[in-house]
């Protein structure tokens, strides 16, 4: 298969795909963190044309997501917003015949410029990791994730890192467990 995984620094989702014999790159605004040259450093958007079997999206949640919902008006982010859900929906409404775009929970300004909740929701102690942290799936051509190795454990880790300045991107990255149930899974189609 001819994965795009957008937004994606870190890899994880890319590699869980090409170590099983697929053709995937990652895309982000931000340099690969792995150094792979299977990355391009662009707005994942310019790649959206060319024939991908299938696109994982994991978009900035920053103004969509409930956990920011409070600062929207405060702040008068309500453009931000709006530029968050269309990017979004440009991921949703691509071309390509498998889509999953991920984000947590959305809070339901954005949910009305998106047009839908999610197919699905995952946690990651489903997937061998003992950490609770509800992540939501959009998707067009896509069974949803099943579990693959339920455990005990089940912390807010994640949601409880002490703040700092790469706290972002690890509270964005994908947890292994969850991007080899991709690969497994979405790949097998």
């Amino acid at each position: 298969m001819r994965v795009l995984v957008a937004c994606e620094y870190s890899g994880t989702v890319r590699e869980a795909f090409r170590q099983r014999g697929h053709y995937a790159i990652s895309c982000d605004l931000l340099p690969a963190d792995d150094g792979s040259g299977n990355h391009k450093q662009c707005d994942a958007r310019e790649l959206l044309h060319l024939p991908w079997d299938l696109l994982i999206a994991h978009p900035p949640c920053t103004r969509l997501c409930n956990s920011g919902v409070r600062w929207l008006a405060e702040r008068d982010l309500w453009a931000d917003m709006r530029e968050g859900a269309e990017l979004f929906n440009a991921f949703l409404n691509a071309p390509i015949p498998r889509i999953a775009v991920e984000n947590p929970v959305m809070h339901r300004y954005a949910r009305e410029v998106v047009g839908r909740g999610p197919d699905f929701t995952v946690q990651p102690w489903q997937f061998g990791h003992g950490e609770v942290k509800r992540t939501c799936f959009w998707t067009k051509g896509l069974p949803p994730l099943q579990p693959t190795d339920i455990v005990e454990g089940r912390t807010p880790r994640v949601h409880h890192a002490s703040p700092g300045k790469d706290r972002w991107k690890e509270r964005s990255k994908t947890m292994q467990g969850i991007a080899d149930a991709m690969a497994d899974q979405w790949g097998a189609k």
